[in-house]
């Protein structure tokens, strides 16, 4: 009798966003502005992706094509096999001189640099701001769980001025998570805190991603924040951006950031852009 074979290879994880060839350049009163050169790159699916580099390098601007915010000058984004910003003809078109209007897909989340809460709505009026086709019950289930999941129990009826910084800023997470998005973009969420809650929110976010397991884009210029919360960092070059490297960070979470190969894959980065790491 034949004995089944039973295979020892992992399945293979899915490839979630595909860049392919992204170029970017800015044209206004005939003069140019070359941002992104030829940007590549793939992400799997459940994967925290951070991608860093100098300030106006065009970080911000690959997250925006990314999300569909903005078209890119050639090349094209993929997610799940399908081109951001097409709309299928079934969905009906809107078109403005010839060309079809593109857009953000409401199943990907933005949190932006700036706080994005709606200051006359509470804490639960926030997270349940997208939920309008869900019934009554399924919606207070759902705020229910983010409050919870992001520790603002006992805040439900609080206004965003009534919050800390970082209260605020894990409603807005909390916010992007409740209206199931399969991928979230994050762009320097954190920058506006300080050092301590800074360090607090990274905590929070990673705690998240491990229970929801969504697939993060991250943008940063802090090579410590990038290094403690990914499983690969993307490092840009100074302006028109190109990938310098793609850093695979090889530790599990909770990271120890004194750990010799934490210390290791940090420096590696500062030298990678041309920093010293010694003040």
């Amino acid at each position: 009798m034949a004995h089944p074979v039973i295979s020892t290879t992992a399945p293979a994880v899915k490839t979630k966003l595909s860049l392919d060839e992204v170029t970017m350049v800015f044209r206004s009163d005939g003069n140019s502005v070359e941002v992104l050169d030829r940007i590549s790159l793939e992400v799997r699916e459940g994967e925290f992706v951070c991608v860093l580099g100098p300030s106006g390098c065009g970080k911000s601007t690959l997250l925006n094509i990314v999300a569909g915010f903005i078209p890119p000058t050639s090349g094209a984004v993929w997610i799940e096999g399908e081109q951001v910003g097409f709309i299928p003809p079934t969905s009906g078109a809107v078109w403005i001189e010839g060309e079809q209007v593109r857009g953000p897909d409401p199943r990907r989340i933005f949190v932006f640099q700036e706080r994005g809460v709606f200051p006359w709505l509470t804490v639960e009026g926030n997270i349940g701001f997208g939920l309008y086709r869900l019934s009554r019950q399924e919606k207070a289930q759902r705020i229910a769980h983010y409050v919870k999941l992001v520790g603002l129990e006992g805040f439900e009826r609080a206004y965003p001025q009534e919050l800390s910084g970082g209260m605020k800023q894990r409603l807005e997470v909390a916010r992007a998570l409740a209206v199931n998005p399969d991928m979230l973009f994050l762009d320097e969420p954190f920058g506006a805190l300080d050092s301590i809650t800074r360090l607090g929110m990274r905590t929070e976010l990673l705690r998240i991603w491990e229970l929801e397991r969504k697939t993060i884009i991250f943008v940063t210029h802090d090579i410590e924040e990038a290094v403690q919360l990914s499983d690969r960092v993307v490092v840009l070059s100074a302006r028109p951006a190109r990938i310098r490297r793609i850093v695979e960070i090889d530790i599990p979470h909770p990271r120890d950031i004194s750990d010799p190969r934490y210390l290791e894959l940090r420096d590696g980065i500062f030298e990678e852009i041309g920093l010293a790491h010694k003040i």
